[in-house]
């Protein structure tokens, strides 16, 4: 069975693959794929605020230690601030404990290798090879078994890191800012991180107690920031989500900025300031509209497959240095590998230091109206079923010179993604109507 998702391993905390004993035999396993040969070779491992990373982190401590890896914990802390210290501590690999934007119940757990790039398929099948193999021959013997240590300072080193990106002199003095932290990984280095840049900040989402993150919070509930940025009077509202790679804003008059707006602002601003290598790439998921708007400005646009791993993947290969998902999933190439609202956010804020209003720097395209469906499946091959093919090829047909459709199996949870746009909007509504009355009949 595969166990590696389109953003490493998800699932239910206590059922497979997320209980401690196969997440001690996966630790075990990465550790023989990525330690190094006769040389000291570390791991850092991060986590959110679920209560079930507290049962995780032992598991993983124990098989890397077990197979000579010294292994150093954080957190919680940001994905990407794992990303950035696994590389900078010249780590062999980083993971990172996290479900996401899933509820409390879910954990999960994401892989990076020493670049701080999340690993490829190449190296998670390796890995998936070795887990139910017997590996207790390859592990280490009890002198030179790994060391473990805490490492207290990770908040700050991120900070530092984050601050590097801008000129020493940038501040937030005179902003005041609304921050949703989701109750999960950023709940700490959010407000901080502003605070230190000196804006007034009003914090929601930052008292976790292990069941309340993405809870009616964060990035995938906008209304919450929507209304607190308005109360509050902020110039901008910034909203994450559990592990902070994701970031939706909300500007000063009460409008929500999903990904896609977001990544048209920062492309525009930066091929006019000739930071922009390439172009953009995009997901099968991004709005028809900015596809339009980037034809409309001559700024080249890839689309990948879902996943800010394969974002970050087509980059590299096009040579791209911006990336991202409607969601809020935006990679900066100019300063991380991975996607970070916070940094994302500084990015926003930069372009807005010279007085300008959130609401006037987000006037870029109007999106193609879209409608997003999952439905909930006991198998998602279902998909390949001739009857769903026949109705999906149906729908297609219709819609075809009128707009876009996708039909997709989630890869971190047991649903069918149904996506359609067109200006047509009764047309859109019966096409996915047609495929999900389809999907709950023979499921």
């Amino acid at each position: 069975m595969r166990l590696f998702g389109t953003d490493g391993i998800r699932g239910e905390v206590g059922k497979y693959p997320l209980t401690p004993e196969n997440v001690l035999k996966l630790a075990k396993a990465s550790s023989l794929v990525l330690r190094k040969k006769n040389s000291i070779s570390r791991v850092v491992i991060n986590k959110d605020t679920r209560l079930s990373g507290y049962t995780l982190e032992p598991a993983l401590v124990s098989g890397l230690a077990s197979a000579g890896m010294h292994v150093y914990t954080l957190g919680p802390l940001p994905t990407n601030g794992l990303a950035m210290l696994t590389k900078k501590m010249k780590a062999n690999m980083g993971i990172m404990i996290t479900a996401s934007h899933n509820p409390y119940y879910d954990n999960g757990l994401k892989l990076f290798g020493p670049d701080g790039l999340k690993l490829s398929d190449k190296i998670e099948k390796k890995i998936e090879k070795l887990i139910d193999s017997k590996v207790s021959k390859k592990l280490s013997k009890p002198k030179i078994l790994g060391r473990v240590k805490r490492l207290d300072d990770g908040s700050e080193k991120y900070i530092g890191i984050l601050k590097q990106n801008f000129p020493k002199q940038f501040n937030l003095r005179g902003l005041r800012i609304t921050i949703d932290c989701a109750n999960g990984a950023a709940y700490k280095v959010g407000p901080q991180l502003f605070r230190s840049l000196g804006a007034v900040v009003h914090e929601i989402g930052t008292s976790p107690n292990g069941f309340n993150i993405n809870k009616k919070c964060g990035s995938t509930f906008p209304n919450k920031i929507k209304y607190h940025t308005k109360k509050n009077k902020s110039h901008i509202g910034i909203s994450l989500d559990g592990d902070a790679d994701r970031i939706i804003i909300c500007d000063e008059k009460g409008k929500i900025i999903d990904g896609d707006k977001i990544i048209a602002m920062l492309a525009e601003r930066w091929k006019r300031k000739k930071i922009l290598k390439g172009g953009v790439v995009g997901t099968l998921m991004s709005n028809y509209g900015l596809q339009k708007y980037f034809s409309q400005n001559k700024i080249k646009f890839l689309r990948s497959k879902v996943g800010d791993r394969y974002v970050k993947e087509a980059m590299q290969k096009s040579k791209f240095n911006l990336g991202g998902e409607q969601s809020g999933h935006i990679i900066l190439g100019k300063f991380a590998t991975t996607g970070d609202g916070l940094l994302v956010a500084l990015e926003v804020l930069f372009s807005m230091r010279k007085g300008k209003k959130a609401s006037e720097i987000f006037e870029n395209f109007i999106p193609t109206p879209q409608l997003l469906e999952n439905v909930e499946v006991k198998d998602k091959s279902i998909i390949n079923n001739p009857k769903c093919k026949n109705a999906i090829k149906k729908a297609n047909s219709l819609i075809k010179g009128k707009g876009r459709m996708l039909v997709r199996k989630s890869g971190t949870e047991p649903v069918v993604r149904i996506m359609a746009e067109s200006n047509d909007r009764k047309l859109i509504n019966f096409a996915i109507n047609e495929i999900e009355n389809l999907l709950k009949k023979n499921s």
